[in-house]
């Protein structure tokens, strides 16, 4: 019988076998799934950060984990910039579709003006609110 044991930081070599493990057997069964990062950085003439985008594509599909644009910079067209750029990478790695994640109380408006559709919805998450996934097709079928 195997033992169950709590760890709160594994030590790398264990770590390195959940990855291998979990890779090897997605991989046995969708394919090689070709991940790649990439950063976005809306920037002013003196270098100072006012936005960004942060994700990764990865199985044909480019995920945005991250959008922020500084209260300076919004309302300017900033974020639909960036969120157009990232779209642009995924084009070129000729991902299908982007997904993202967003609250209720941060920007799903924002989203679906950019033809993002909602596909699912965890409710009360954060507490008072809610947790939408949002998709949008970049290559027409």
């Amino acid at each position: 019988m195997l033992m169950i044991i709590h760890e709160a930081d594994p030590d790398e070599a264990t770590r390195r076998t959940f990855e291998e493990g979990l890779e090897s057997f997605n991989t046995s069964k969708a394919g090689p799934e070709n991940a790649e990062d990439f950063w976005i950085i809306a920037r002013d003439d003196e270098g100072k950060v006012h936005g960004g985008v942060k994700g990764w594509s990865s199985f044909s599909w480019l995920f945005v984990d991250w959008l922020w644009v500084s209260s300076e910079g919004r309302k300017g067209g900033t974020g639909s910039r960036l969120l157009k750029e990232a779209e642009e990478i995924g084009r070129l790695r000729g991902c299908v579709g982007v997904y993202l994640e967003t609250f209720t109380f941060q920007a799903p408006d924002f989203y679906r003006k950019q033809g993002y559709i909602e596909f699912g919805r965890l409710e009360g998450m954060p507490p008072g609110y809610d947790c939408i996934w949002l998709k949008k097709a970049l290559i027409q079928t």
